[in-house]
């Protein structure tokens, strides 16, 4: 649980940081910029680089994809009845949208499923979940944000977007093996997302925030860490009747706090940055106790 611990002790670090007024206002903006350029696509060329997707995994590795579907059409609708603006239902589509099946998910998996089930859960993140921020996620902020960008331009932010670009290359380089100094120094750059991110979270979460978002916000943890995990865990065990440890793992992910990466490029297009704050900060501490209750349920399927 040292990985869990380190979360926990980044995000506080962020928020005494910031009380404490150590660090400028808008500094978690070039940590944000470092974690989108650097550190994110370092972790996908050296996480993704000579995976296999084998068939039978095919399913674990949709998950992603239908809970940011899910998330899209759920509080796309619900922004029109609820006449929210365009950044917050962008704000709530990006966090609920996107689990955190890397930093938290596998020390998850790991804690309550074991070490052999990791492989299942980095395929989910990086063929999953990264790939969705990276064209669906893009699609989405782009579209919501205050500057509407055209459908040329959108393309074009997806096609730039260095995680994007990170995560082709890593496939394009698969039959090639790197050599170490580029394997450590890819796992070295790719270790610094997960503190910078939280640490960057707790900069900018206050509880002011809280005024004019608490509506918002419980809608959108319920949907992130209740429905989307039951909906999809009634869609794999009822439509497609699968079952075992692999749809254990799979529902597990989906159930996890709303990701950190999906928040930064949130905050970096200009959608409610209060609210997005708020959905991790809060989502994270709060799937620490949401995610034993998904385990013990999960061991009944």
């Amino acid at each position: 649980m040292t990985n869990i611990a380190m979360l926990i002790a980044c995000l506080l670090g962020g928020i005494v940081l910031r009380t404490t007024r150590r660090m400028p206002d808008n500094a978690h903006a070039a940590l944000n910029a470092f974690i989108i350029h650097v550190a994110l696509p370092a972790l996908i060329l050296g996480q993704l680089h000579g995976l296999q997707l084998a068939p039978d995994l095919l399913l674990p590795v949709l998950m992603p994809w239908l809970l940011f579907l899910m998330s899209t059409v759920a509080f796309g609708v619900l922004g029109w009845a609820m006449r929210h603006p365009p950044a917050t239902t962008g704000a709530l589509i990006m966090t609920a949208g996107l689990a955190n099946t890397s930093f938290v998910g596998l020390p998850m998996i790991e804690a309550f499923y074991g070490t052999p089930h990791l492989s299942t859960g980095i395929l989910i993140d990086q063929f999953g979940t990264y790939l969705v921020l990276s064209t669906l996620g893009i699609m989405v902020a782009c579209t919501c944000s205050s500057g509407r960008a055209s459908w040329p331009e959108i393309v074009r932010r997806i096609a730039t977007f260095p995680p994007l670009i990170a995560l082709l290359l890593a496939l394009a380089l698969s039959p090639v093996p790197y050599p170490p100094w580029l394997d450590g120094m890819l796992a070295r750059l790719g270790m610094t997302l997960a503190p910078l991110a939280l640490v960057s979270v707790g900069l900018q979460l206050r509880l002011d925030q809280f005024r004019g978002n608490v509506t918002p916000l419980a809608m959108g943890l319920t949907f992130k860490l209740v429905l989307a995990p039951l909906l999809i865990a009634l869609m794999y065990a009822g439509l497609l009747q699968r079952d075992g440890d692999m749809l254990r793992v799979t529902v597990f992910e989906a159930a996890m706090g709303p990701q950190i990466g999906g928040a930064i490029v949130a905050v970096q297009y200009g959608l409610n940055a209060s609210l997005v704050t708020l959905m991790v900060g809060v989502g994270i501490a709060l799937s620490f106790l949401t995610l034993p209750v998904w385990y013990l349920g999960l061991a009944l399927v």
